[in-house]
């Protein structure tokens, strides 16, 4: 089996595993608020951040080097966080996921302010088309539009703030401070919330949740192996393999079947989605945001570890760094160069 055969059978295994992850948040929205449910994805995540924590070798604090960034990215992963939980408990799971999949629109769109990317015409033409297909499933003006299309929305352009700000500090902030203060906003703000609309748990919703985090996280790893075995231009496009599993899920556990708008709609985003993707595969300028962020929406409520890109691009930074504090012999006689310290026998 090649190598790039390899990471796309990895990547359909990590987006199956997390389309069965967003089947048990829908599960547990029948019945519970989605800050209940962020609540405690996030409080049993903590062990497994403790873990990554423990064998986190990158010197350094939890203190993160772009304070203002970092904080934008929390608050936006706990917006996101909300709005996706609560989408996937109203909502049909293949309708929510047509609209998140304009993140690779919005990413490209957001490249431009924060990463000072530029669009070209042909790129463009496919984000328009792309934007047009979520219109075509929301359906302004022919169908009623809910608050858990709003949800779906605010969900889709949090997590691309989150992916792209990633894209614009990860190579200098650690690791674990891009997911831990992410996890902690979560923590914090639903906490304060918790007694609002606070319900008693049986074991088996405990063990629910404590399936999401797992599963996010098991996906994540995965999805690391599949960027380390294949080329980012095959990986990325396998998130669009999520609406197969949105749609047999729904048809088999909640009698969801996708009316022909939204199919249609997927359709136009994914096909747009896709021609960014491998237009950005073959730029020699571009930073390629789209490819080189995360391919699953991040919503700050689990450890997910980030792909081996950015893994790639920390390590370049700290050479880089390296290169530039190492302090070279002085030599008398070259232009640019002072002249050698005097040594203490010289008189």
């Amino acid at each position: 089996m090649s190598s790039n055969a390899r990471g796309a059978l990895l990547a359909l295994l990590a987006f199956g595993v997390f389309a069965t992850h967003d089947v048990f948040i829908k599960v547990l929205g029948s019945s519970y608020s989605p800050i209940q449910i962020v609540f405690f994805s996030v409080l049993l995540s903590f062990p497994l951040a403790t873990l990554s924590l423990m064998r986190d070798a990158t010197p350094g604090t939890l203190k993160p080097r772009h304070p203002w960034w970092m904080l934008t990215r929390t608050v936006a992963a706990v917006i996101t966080g909300f709005t996706a939980f609560y989408a996937f408990s109203v909502l049909p799971l293949a309708q929510v996921y047509a609209i998140l999949f304009a993140s690779p629109l919005l990413i490209t769109l957001l490249a431009v302010p924060i990463l000072g990317e530029k669009i070209h015409l042909r790129r463009g033409l496919a984000v328009l088309v792309g934007l047009a297909g979520v219109m075509i499933v929301l359906r302004p003006g022919s169908t009623q539009l809910e608050l858990g299309h709003a949800a779906a929305l605010a969900a889709a352009v949090g997590g691309s703030l989150t992916s792209i700000i990633v894209r614009k500090i990860g190579a200098e902030e650690r690791p674990m401070v891009l997911m831990l203060y992410p996890m902690v906003g979560n923590f914090l703000v639903m906490g304060a919330l918790l007694g609002t609309v606070y319900q008693p748990m049986p074991l088996a919703h405990l063990g629910m949740l404590a399936v999401i985090s797992a599963f996010a996280f098991v996906a994540g790893l995965v999805i690391i192996a599949a960027y380390k075995a294949g080329e980012a231009v095959i990986v990325a496009p396998m998130q669009y393999s999520q609406i197969l599993w949105a749609t047999a899920y729904g048809m088999l556990f909640f009698d969801e079947t996708p009316d022909g708008a939204t199919v249609l709609g997927a359709a136009v985003i994914i096909a747009s989605g896709l021609y960014i993707v491998l237009r950005e595969s073959r730029s020699t300028t571009s930073g390629t945001p789209v490819l080189r962020t995360r391919s699953r929406f991040e919503t700050g409520t689990s450890l997910r570890p980030r792909p081996a890109e950015l893994d790639a691009a920390v390590a370049q930074e700290q050479t880089r760094m390296q290169r530039l504090t190492t302090t070279r012999p002085q030599m008398r006689g070259l232009p640019g160069r002072g002249a050698p310290l005097r040594r203490p026998d010289a008189d």
